[in-house]
């Protein structure tokens, strides 16, 4: 699977004005929900919520992958939000977040889940993937980076763990 096939340039903002939180996971939840008949952006925050308060899912160095399972999609689906200033996310290294990824998978796909996201993990440690993510400038240059990202060297589709 490729990114480009669980990420569309409908589902990412850029320089996103948010003040905390709860209104990234709301945002990331009706983008989420945008496209998607059969589940509403509500179930979908009460999912990424739940998670939330497990632990945050903040990485670390501006970075969060808000994530979740939801009973009434067919698909893995993400969004991506560019803040244009960092909020607080509960994160470890106490970093503000300006880089936000949401997965949403299907309930039952557990094996999946885990894979999409570690791959998204790895994605989202590149020092330079995020660099050059903060430094663009609108909505497609974010989708190009995104869905051009290659890990150790090997195109995406090639490590058939996304």
């Amino acid at each position: 699977m490729k990114i480009s096939e669980i990420l569309s340039p409908e589902r990412i903002d850029f320089r996103t004005d948010v003040a905390s939180k709860k209104r990234a996971l709301e945002l990331l939840s009706n983008k989420l929900a945008d496209d998607q008949g059969n589940v509403s952006s509500s179930d979908i925050f009460d999912s990424l919520l739940a998670r939330e308060r497990l632990s945050s899912t903040a990485l670390g160095k501006g970075v969060a992958l808000p994530h979740g399972r939801v009973k009434d999609i067919d698909q893995t689906l993400c969004a991506f939000l560019q803040l244009r200033e960092g909020i607080d996310f509960d994160a470890n290294d106490h970093q503000p977040v300006d880089l936000l990824c949401a997965l949403l998978v299907p309930e039952h796909s557990t094996n999946e889940h885990l894979r999409v996201l570690a791959t998204l993990a790895e994605m989202f440690r590149d020092k330079e993937l995020c660099e050059q993510l903060r430094n663009t400038s609108s909505n497609d240059d974010l989708y190009q980076q995104l869905i051009q990202w290659q890990p150790s060297g090997r195109s995406f589709s090639e490590r058939r763990s996304l």
